[in-house]
C-alpha cells in the first residue's frame, strides 16, 4: 500500500506505462472514463431510500467500494495527465467554498450560494 498520496500517483503512472496505455490515457479519455465509473457507483443506489443507502449488504457495500477506488483511479490519472496538484487543488477548493458558504449563514441550508 503506498504510503503517500504522491506515491499512489506515480504507482498508477507505472501501471499504466507497464501497459503501455499511457497512449490511451488523455484528459478527454480519463475524464470520459471517469463519470463512467461515477454512473456504476450511481447504479448501487438508484431506486434505494435514503435509509437503504447507508444499510447495504455487504457484497454490495464491497462493490460500492471499488467503485469508488476506480473513480479515485481515473481522477489520479487525469490530474497526473494534466499536471494538476490534486491536493492543492482541493485545499483551494475548500477555501473558496468556506468564502462562498459561510457556516453562520448557510447553516442548516442547502441552497446554493447565489440563493441566500
Amino acid at each position: 500500500m503506498p504510503d503517500t498520496f504522491e506515491d499512489l500517483k506515480l504507482r498508477l503512472r507505472q501501471f499504466a506505462i507497464d501497459r503501455d496505455w499511457e497512449q490511451f490515457h488523455s484528459p478527454k479519455n480519463m475524464s470520459m472514463a471517469l463519470i463512467a465509473e461515477a454512473g456504476e457507483l450511481i447504479e448501487h443506489f438508484q431506486w434505494l431510500t435514503e435509509e437503504q443507502s447507508y444499510q447495504l449488504p455487504a457484497e454490495k457495500r464491497e462493490e460500492v467500494r471499488l467503485e469508488m477506488a476506480d473513480i479515485l483511479i481515473y481522477l489520479i490519472r487525469l490530474s497526473d495527465r494534466l499536471g494538476v496538484d490534486l491536493l492543492q487543488a482541493v485545499e483551494d477548493k475548500i477555501a473558496l467554498n468556506e468564502r462562498k458558504y459561510p457556516a453562520e449563514k448557510v447553516r442548516g441550508s442547502s441552497k446554493k450560494y447565489t440563493e441566500y
